[in-house]
């Protein structure tokens, strides 16, 4: 939720509260949390008293998909009262529905012919279950 405002454009640190209505310690705890994780930038907008915002890193910027496609997610499984929120083409004002899809085929990676690989750093664990999946999707 927080990187949701941040997109939004929210930065300070009040603002992060009023809009999530939470605990300043756990609000606090959480941003240091994502600053650390490289979602967050740190900085310092006034010395006396010191106080922080918190900007979007590129690495902030790049999750915007992921929520886009969590927050169409929870529209269609959760949202029985309405909408509370959408995405819209800026150009045309048109509803959009986003779907991951392959960068190489333009695909949707949801349509069956996709699975999941182990990668050149998996270890012994991450390839034994990609092998047991193959094997009971081949079943």
């Amino acid at each position: 939720m927080i990187l949701r405002d941040a997109l939004h454009g929210l930065t300070r640190f009040d603002q992060f509260r009023k809009s999530l209505s939470v605990a300043p310690n756990i609000l606090a705890d959480r941003l240091t949390r994502l600053a650390e994780a490289g979602f967050l930038e740190r900085r310092r907008y006034n010395e006396r008293p010191p106080r922080d915002e918190y900007v979007l890193t590129e690495l902030g910027r790049d999750f915007r998909p992921v929520l886009y496609a969590m927050m169409a997610f929870g529209n269609r499984h959760f949202a029985r009262e309405g909408l509370a929120s959408g995405l819209a083409d800026t150009t045309t004002g048109l509803a959009a529905d986003p779907v991951v899809v392959d960068a190489h085929t333009g695909r949707r990676v949801d349509d069956g012919t996709f699975t999941l690989v182990a990668g050149p750093a998996a270890d012994d664990a991450v390839r034994a279950r990609m092998a047991f999946a193959a094997h009971r999707s081949a079943a």
